[in-house]
Order: structure tokens, then sequence, then C-alpha cells
């Protein structure tokens, strides 16, 4: 992954070349231009250092200074808030609650159904992959109506999208022509320099 190096590296981040919740990181980083030490990991065999630093042993996991942080949104925002240009999230209390809401259903809603798929069993992968559809046909209109996800400026809730309808062909979903918003909001944020840059080759490869 190419990170812009206009800040001293200070911070390494452990990452899954292949997980979402580490690629939506890496787009903050990416968007923020901030310089990181990405050390690619294997979710499924963490080395020693991961588990050290983390106690539930996933990732991302990101390592500042003395700080430790997992779990995606947090490291997210500790990045948002460290970082503030250009901010990912808004000023005011209740657009940020928003955007917060926002992001507890893109994972509760799309997110649980992606991991069905992906670790289901065929049964189960096939109901999944139906429900997360049907759930992108309702939603289309919503990423018609503004530039971004129900925002006019990028966001960090387009972080967390986009890694995720990324993922749509290796998720055996091919979007109808009702969904036409959501492909026009893909080729958005896939040609943004953010997104470019936060892929990594392994991630490139999907697109093949």
């Amino acid at each position: 992954m190419a990170v812009a190096a206009s800040r001293r590296a200070v911070m390494t981040l452990y990452s899954d070349p292949v997980c979402p919740y580490c690629h939506r990181v890496r787009m903050v980083l990416a968007e923020k231009g901030i310089s990181v030490d990405v050390v690619d990991v294997d979710a499924h065999d963490l080395p020693d250092e991961v588990m050290d630093f983390n106690p539930y042993g996933t990732v991302p996991t990101l390592v500042d200074r003395d700080l430790r942080l997992y779990e995606s949104q947090i490291i997210m925002e500790y990045l948002d808030e460290r970082f503030p240009h250009p901010p990912l999230l808004p000023v005011d209390p209740v657009s940020r609650a928003n955007a917060r809401l926002f992001m507890y259903r893109i994972d509760r809603d799309w997110y649980a159904l992606m991991r069905r798929i992906a670790m289901g069993d065929q049964k189960e992968a096939t109901q999944a992959r139906k429900e997360l559809l049907e759930s992108l046909i309702v939603t289309a209109p919503v990423f018609g109506a503004h530039p971004y996800f129900m925002s006019e400026e990028f966001s960090i809730v387009d972080c967390c999208v986009a890694p995720l309808l990324w993922r749509l062909p290796r998720l055996g979903i091919e979007l109808p022509a009702q969904c036409a918003p959501i492909r026009a909001y893909m080729k958005r944020i896939f040609s943004t320099d953010a997104f470019r840059q936060s892929l990594s080759d392994a991630e490139k490869e999907m697109a093949a």
C-alpha cells in the first residue's frame, strides 16, 4: 500500500491484506496522508506481537507509540481526531451521531451478511447473499441522493461502505439495473486517490 510520507512514520498498522475492516482503516490513512508502517499479517495466524498488543487477537490493530488500539471504528475515529484535516466526521453533534449510526447499521446489516456469505455453509451463504442483495436494492435510492453516502462530502462512512462494495463480485453478487445509483457511487469512490492508495495487492486482484 502506498501511503503519503507527509508526516514522519510513528505508527504501525497490523493489517490483513484481504480484510475489509483493515481496508477501511487504510482508506482513512490514505485520505489523510498519514505516514504509517503497514505490516501485512494473516488474520487467522497472527504473530505473537499482535497478540501482545491486542487481547482479542484481531486486526486491524494500531500501535501509536504507547497506545494500542483495535476495532476498526475506534481506530478510524482516533485517526480523525489526531489528524483533523481533512475532517471525516461532521463537527456538529447531531450529524456526528447520525454518521455513527450509519456505521453501526452498515456493520450490523451488511457486514454481518458478508461474514455469513464468507463463513457459512452453502445454504446459509446463499440465503445471506440473497438478503444482502435485497437490502442493497432497497437502499439504492439513498446512494443517489448525495455525492457521497448521505453526505455532500467524503466521510468516514464512505470508508466503511466502499470496502464492502468492492468485494461484491467476490461475494457472488451482481447488482441489477435498479442499483444504478450504487454503481454510480462505486465509480466515484473507486476513482478517488484515497481508495486507490488504500488497496493492497490482494485487493487489487479482486477486481480482476
